[in-house]
């Protein structure tokens, strides 16, 4: 019941507010990148969502503007990051674009996080399809528990326990959570 009514409208509330609320931060953050660098304000990438729907996620480019081929994990030690682009990733702000994202329907607050297609494919699993029964969110389970740090089996088991145990307060206790990874970085949320 909650995951497939009451998790959309509160999606919209949440968002609604969200955006009302950080929109200061959005307008300077896109000021920021046009200064600091050539290339545009936002980075687009075609990700899997819910049933394995392709659609365009929206975040703040914070990496230099040149075409990549490689679509493994971004550390923050990468030299092709840019000077905001380091302070965009580390209090998560490229990835707050993506509440536009969830206006539109394609994702949701809370839930795993949505992969490329050729990730899904190289490291799928018999744990890994659980993740595409809920909609991707801008925060998951395994984004509060260490993500960039963890391989990708350990993401897709972090994926399938939330899918497993979807509720309201579930989803409340990663908002939280959240919030800690901003203050205090992924690092420090690392499972063992």
């Amino acid at each position: 019941m909650y995951s497939s009514i009451f998790k959309r409208i509160f999606d919209l509330i949440f968002t609604t507010i969200i955006l009302v609320i950080i929109s200061p931060i959005l307008l300077i953050s896109a000021l920021l990148i046009k200064i600091d660098s050539k290339g545009p304000v936002f980075f687009t990438q075609l990700r899997m969502g819910k049933n394995k729907h392709q659609f365009e996620i929206i975040k703040f480019r914070t990496m230099t503007h040149k075409q990549r081929n490689f679509a493994g994990q971004t550390f923050p030690d990468d030299p092709e990051i840019t000077r905001v682009g380091k302070f965009l990733r580390r209090f998560k702000i490229d990835e707050l674009p993506q509440f536009f994202n969830v206006l539109m329907g394609d994702m949701s607050i809370v839930g795993p996080r949505p992969c490329l297609k050729s990730t899904y494919e190289k490291f799928k699993d018999e744990s890994t399809d659980f993740r595409f029964q809920v909609y991707p969110g801008v925060t998951s389970n395994a984004g509060t528990s260490g993500s960039i740090y963890l391989s990708w089996p350990e993401k897709w088991n972090l994926d399938k326990k939330y899918v497993e145990n979807v509720s309201f307060s579930y989803d409340l206790s990663i908002i939280l959570k959240t919030i800690m990874v901003v203050f205090v970085g992924e690092n420090k949320f690392k499972i063992n």
